[in-house]
């Protein structure tokens, strides 16, 4: 169904391997990497070992030391150079996207704009930026200083659904914060890490400042996380996986930031703009196949307007184009693996077992191109009640329950009911309204009349067990520093 069968990266070569320190490292077991959209294998990673994040933590350590010594600004010279590199292998990066994770073409071309952006914010935000801060002191002739610092190494673990993006994500202010950083990507997506960690060898970036190690997320990802050398712990995955991680770290109490699971409500009250609320909840259940924590999970209608949106939200589903995520014109992709597809499916299974209805999907999709690879169409569930596990559970794919609600306090008390409490949305054309959510809703981000991609200048981050933390911007940058308080006293003069 696709060329990408046969894709070969330049950026990677034939046999990708690991970067440690300075060297690409192959293995002779390889893990097979699958093309969503056909699932047949069509390149290999390494397999890496505890051997492998031990090399890669000593050559970490080492080149953070001299990292650490240098300015923010000669730091920010090194990571725009990476913006150059990226700019120069946009196509490349974005192909290299859509062959192992399955979005369409158009939506790895912005994912690679987020990369972009993540390393920019952080060499243009922070290159002169106030470091520290001095505090009056209580005596004369004494100076009271809090100065920020490094961390030490940082070990990384990165998901599939946006491979690229979220290295970037940790890299940029991990690195201008005077850090070095060991990563793990997911072992359904490595190669995209890998790309992004040849771009910024290209760049100039010094050897062990970026170490990528592939292979089993239970062996590398537990070893990166209980090792003596790492200084901090950075996750995005779901909410199991962080609740594991965080439990592997506490023996050596370091700093753990977790970017975990959600289940976005998205509140569509009597008030609102319908057209408006319907085109972005459509956008914001469907983009990259559904695979997204701030996906829009569940939708909530006031009773008045149910119907109404019911009808024209199934039709404008109806219209999206499902297909080869190499063609231009495709709007959603396949699901990342078989056994993402077939969790899907059993949760679609479920709901209907539990009184919901299909009234759009439901499946795979008709057609002989479809036959082959993960997909699932588009999936909209009326008849839904709020304590169904398809409204209570993360689905992260493209299936929408939607729920009427009677009054405000219910439309909130529905939203909050949840252990999940990252991203919500809220429609309507009432300030008062607006505002009364914003304050009622238990989440780390609540859009109004609007939803993402978040910003990089923004604060990204869950509450409950969405995750701790966080990340982008000035507060997310915070994560990847300590502090250290100097008290000075010198003779004064008369």
């Amino acid at each position: 169904m696709t060329t990408t069968d046969t894709f070969a990266p330049a950026l990677l070569g034939d046999q990708p391997g690991m970067l440690i320190g300075a060297d690409w490292v192959r293995t002779p077991t390889t893990r097979p990497v699958e093309n969503p959209a056909t699932g047949r294998v069509f390149a290999g990673a390494p397999e890496g070992t505890v051997e492998h994040v031990d090399a890669a933590m000593a050559a970490a350590a080492d080149a953070q030391r001299r990292w650490a010594r240098r300015s923010h600004p000669e730091r920010a010279e090194v990571l725009a150079a990476v913006v150059g590199e990226i700019d120069r292998y946009a196509e490349e990066l974005a192909r290299i996207v859509v062959a192992e994770q399955g979005k369409t073409i158009t939506e790895a071309r912005g994912e690679v704009e987020g990369v972009k952006a993540f390393f920019d914010f952080a060499a243009s935000h922070h290159k002169y930026r106030p470091v520290g801060e001095l505090i009056a002191p209580t005596r004369p002739g004494e100076t009271l200083a809090v100065r920020e610092e490094p961390l030490g190494v940082i070990a990384a673990i990165t998901p599939w659904n946006y491979p690229a993006a979220i290295v970037a994500r940790k890299l940029g202010p991990a690195l201008i914060a005077g850090n070095a950083v060991v990563l793990k990507p997911s072992e359904t997506t490595p190669l995209s890490a890998l790309a992004v960690a040849r771009l910024c060898q290209l760049a100039g970036v010094p050897d062990g400042l970026v170490n990528i190690v592939t292979g089993p997320g239970r062996l590398i990802g537990n070893a990166l996380v209980t090792h003596p050398r790492t200084s901090m712990v950075t996750v995005t995955g779901s909410t199991r996986a962080g609740r594991e991680i965080l439990t592997a770290a506490a023996p050596s109490i370091i700093p753990v930031s977790l970017e975990l699971g959600g289940k976005a409500p998205f509140l569509v009250f009597a008030d609102a703009d319908l057209d408006l609320a319907v085109e972005h909840a459509v956008q914001a259940r469907f983009w990259n196949c559904g695979q997204v924590c701030t996906c829009n999970e569940r939708t909530y209608v006031h009773r008045s307007r149910y119907d109404e949106f019911v009808a024209r939200f199934v039709e404008r589903a109806q219209a999206i184009r499902v297909g080869d995520p190499t063609d231009e014109t495709a709007e959603m992709g396949p699901k990342v693996s078989a056994a993402e597809r077939d969790k899907v499916a059993e949760i679609v299974h479920r709901a209907q077992e539990q009184g919901a209805e299909v009234v759009l999907g439901g499946g795979r999709p008709t057609g002989d191109r479809f036959e082959d690879g993960h997909w699932f169409a588009p999936t909209v569930l009326a008849g839904a009640t709020n304590d169904m596990d398809v409204v209570q559970q993360e689905v992260f794919g493209p299936v929408l329950p939607i729920v009427p609600f009677d009054d405000y306090a219910q439309a909130i008390d529905y939203a909050n009911s949840t252990v999940y409490g990252l991203t919500s949305y809220v429609f309507t054309g009432n300030l008062d309204t607006a505002m009364r959510a914003t304050a009622d809703l238990q989440f780390g981000e609540v859009y109004v009349n609007k939803i993402g991609p978040e910003d990089v200048q923004g604060f990204h981050h869950g509450w409950k067990q969405s995750g701790l933390g966080g990340e982008d911007g000035e507060h997310g940058y915070q994560r990847y520093i300590q502090h250290k308080t100097v008290y000075l006293s010198y003779r004064a003069g008369s």
